[in-house]
C-alpha cells in the first residue's frame, strides 16, 4: 500500500512539473525566454537576426529583433483615421513613446511587412468558451492588408483616452492636452473601488504606496484620492506630440507576465498578457471591467449603478 501511495504521489508531482507554466507564458518562446526579444550582447546581429543592417538596433531595451523593415512605415489601425508612423531609425525610438512601442511589438507580431520566423501565428492559450486560438500576427486576418490593420484595436497618438462627454470618464485632464488623467469623479472613483484590479489602481499604488484609496498629492498641487502624475501614467505620451494619454500595446498588455496581474500586494489571475483580472471562464464581469478602464461611458458607474463589483 505504501508503495502504491508513493507511486501516486510521484505521478501527481510529475504532472505538476509537466503542466507548470512560467509567468512569461508564450513569451518564453519555447525556452528561449528573455533573449527571444532582448539581446544582452550584440543587438539583433548577436541574436541571430542576420538580415538586419541596423547597427544601432541593440541600443534601446537591448532589442534583439530586426526593425529595419518597419522604419518609416505608416500603419493604419482600425481605420485610416488611426495611422501610426513608425520611427525612421533606432535613434528615434523611446520606450515611453506610443509609436516606438508599436514598432517594438510589430517586430515580432507583424505578419504582413516582415513575418517573424519564431512566431507560430496563433495564441498558445485556447480561447475560453468558444475554443480554438486567436491570431497573433497582425495583417494576416480577414479584412487586413499590408500596412492596413483595420481589424485591430486603434493605437497611437490619435487613440486617446479623455475625460468628459457621454463616452468618457468623469475625471480631470486627458484629451488632446499634455495633462495627466485624474480618476477622481464620483463614477470613476467608485469604479476603482469596484474594480480593484484596474491598471489605474496599479498606478495609484505605484505613486502613493500602500493600497488603493489613499490620498495622493497632485503634481499640480492639492490632493486627490485617485491622482497620479505623468510618469506613472498607464497610457503613453507621444514623444514631441501634442496629445497625452494615448493607447499603445502596453496599455492593455504586460508583455512580461501572462498569468498574473499584481496591484500592490494582491495578485489577480489573467491570460493573454492582459493588465487586469481577466478570466472569461468564470462567468463574471471581469473581462468587461477591464475594457471599461478606458471605455468609461460603458461602465456601470457612469450609468448610475454603483454597487456592481468585479467578479
Amino acid at each position: 500500500m505504501k508503495k502504491l501511495t508513493l507511486l501516486v504521489v510521484m505521478a501527481l508531482l510529475s504532472t505538476c512539473v509537466a503542466t507548470a507554466q512560467d509567468e512569461l507564458g508564450a513569451h518564453n518562446c519555447y525556452g528561449r525566454g528573455c533573449v527571444a526579444c532582448h539581446a544582452p550582447h550584440g543587438g539583433a546581429l548577436g541574436n541571430g537576426q542576420t538580415a538586419t543592417t541596423d547597427t544601432g538596433n541593440g541600443t534601446v531595451a537591448l532589442w534583439g529583433q530586426n526593425l529595419t523593415p518597419f522604419y518609416n512605415q505608416t500603419i493604419a489601425f482600425a481605420s485610416s483615421s488611426y495611422g501610426v508612423t513608425l520611427p525612421s531609425s533606432m535613434a528615434g525610438v523611446s520606450i515611453s513613446d506610443t509609436n516606438s512601442i508599436v514598432l517594438l511589438c510589430l517586430s515580432c507580431h507583424d505578419g504582413s511587412i516582415s513575418t517573424n520566423s519564431m512566431m507560430v501565428g496563433h495564441t498558445v492559450e485556447t480561447l475560453p468558451i468558444v475554443g480554438g486560438t486567436a491570431p497573433t500576427l497582425f495583417g494576416t486576418t480577414l479584412g487586413n492588408t499590408s500596412g492596413k490593420y483595420y481589424n485591430e484595436h486603434p493605437v497611437g497618438p490619435k487613440a486617446t483616452v479623455s475625460c468628459g462627454g457621454s463616452y468618457n470618464w468623469d475625471c480631470a485632464g486627458g484629451g488632446n492636452t499634455l495633462q495627466p488623467i485624474y480618476m477622481n469623479g464620483t463614477a470613476s472613483g467608485k469604479f476603482l473601488t469596484n474594480n480593484p484590479s484596474s491598471f489605474w489602481n496599479a498606478e495609484v499604488v505605484t505613486l502613493c504606496g500602500g493600497t488603493t484609496g489613499v490620498t495622493c498629492t497632485n503634481p499640480t498641487g492639492g490632493t486627490n484620492t485617485w491622482g497620479y502624475n505623468t510618469s506613472h501614467n498607464p497610457l503613453s505620451t507621444p514623444t514631441g506630440g501634442t496629445t497625452a494619454n494615448a493607447v499603445t500595446c502596453t496599455t492593455c498588455h504586460n508583455q512580461h507576465d501572462e498569468i498574473v496581474w499584481t496591484v500592490g500586494t494582491t495578485n489577480y489571475a489573467t491570460m493573454f498578457f492582459i493588465k487586469g483580472y481577466y478570466q472569461p471562464t468564470t462567468g463574471g464581469n471581469n473581462v468587461s471591467q477591464f475594457c471599461r478602464n478606458c471605455h468609461g461611458g460603458n461602465s456601470n458607474e457612469m450609468a448610475g449603478v454603483m454597487n456592481v463589483t468585479t467578479n
